[in-house]
């Protein structure tokens, strides 16, 4: 494949963000539903809420494996850098997607009180956990950690919990509790879906809450995030969509279109991916030691050799991917219906 290197570096930087807004979007409305499921009033409905997402969790986790070896072939010292750094806040990640998806698995296998409420217990700490540390690692990535010149990370575990990192965590929490209860309301029907559609509204009230003052810090602190639009100026038209689609949401929900609030919920999210992405370029990670110290698309990345046999590869293996997941979403559409082997 004739193309440059930067050209490559560009190409693949674009699909790491196509892969991370596929996961944002699939696996988001899965961990909001585990954030809320809490709030199931009995057994038949903690079932229901699992159910829903039953047939489609693993393959929405598909997106975030692709993603971690896209990465790790693609821009290797970066990959490095960031599992070394975030060796412990990886673990407790893994730890909470494992006990997230067993607790699916080992739930009903037994019908004593006591074991389902310890799964149940799994299930809700696993996903609000683990979109919390993704919040938190965006956060981190926006004002940058500290990495040396070897490319090591200098830092601790507490020098990732800041005030800023949190706030991205909650806000992430917020932003997939209220995309999971969109889809819920989707897939329920009677008494839940009633009761569903009031934590739409709360769910969506805690979101905007959490944008505005997730918006309004990082305009303060951290000036970098604005940076590159100045350079691209189209980017506001994201910008604009994302406010429009946000905007959109309480409008469907009033109007009892929920179909329409799960869309615009995905474009939130898909814009909220691609704000990050501009405001992070051309880095992959951001060391706040020093200039010079980033490690970008370019000097973090495989040969020109490497990238071009990779992209082959992606052009042969997305299509099967995207199939795989629109007939997965087409078979196991319409409401949840419980029974003998379900979940």
């Amino acid at each position: 494949m004739d193309l440059s290197h930067e050209t490559l570096c560009l190409i693949w930087f674009v699909l790491l963000v196509v892969l991370l807004t596929g996961y944002a979007i699939l696996d988001g409305f899965d961990l909001g539903v585990g954030i809320l499921h809490p709030l199931a009033r009995d057994d038949r409905e903690r079932r229901i809420l699992m159910n829903s997402i039953g047939p489609l969790w693993d393959g929405n986790e598909v997106w975030l494996v692709t993603f971690g070896g896209a990465m790790f072939a693609a821009f290797p010292n970066a990959y490095a850098t960031i599992f070394s750094g975030f060796y412990t806040a990886f673990m407790a990640l893994l730890f909470a997607l494992i006990f997230r998806a067993i607790s699916m698995e080992f739930r009903s296998k037994w019908t004593s009180p006591a074991w389902r409420r310890t799964w149940d217990a799994c299930f809700f700490v696993g996903s609000t956990l683990a979109t919390l540390l993704f919040g938190v690692a965006v956060g981190n990535a926006m004002i940058g950690i500290p990495v040396g010149a070897d490319m090591e990370f200098k830092g601790s575990l507490t020098d990732l919990l800041g005030p800023y990192p949190l706030l991205t965590g909650l806000f992430a929490v917020a932003m997939f509790a209220m995309h999971g209860a969109i889809y819920l309301h989707l897939k329920t029907e009677g008494a839940l879906q009633e009761r569903v559609r009031g934590w739409m509204w709360h769910s969506f009230g805690l979101f905007l809450v959490l944008y505005m003052l997730t918006t309004i810090y990082t305009l303060a602190k951290v000036p970098r995030a604005t940076a590159n639009f100045e350079h691209h100026p189209w980017a506001w038209l994201i910008v604009l969509a994302n406010v429009l689609a946000i905007a959109n949401i309480p409008r469907s929900i009033y109007l009892d279109r929920p179909g329409q609030a799960f869309i615009s919920s995905c474009l939130t999210i898909a814009a909220f991916t691609f704000l990050f992405s501009i405001a992070l370029f051309p880095n992959l990670v951001t060391s706040n030691l020093g200039d010079g110290l980033d490690l970008t698309i370019y000097n973090a990345a495989s040969s020109a050799r490497t990238l071009g046999i990779m992209l082959i590869i992606a052009i042969i293996g997305m299509p099967f991917v995207l199939a795989y997941t629109a007939v997965i979403y087409w078979v196991f559409r319409g409401k949840v219906q419980i029974g003998e082997h379900s979940y």
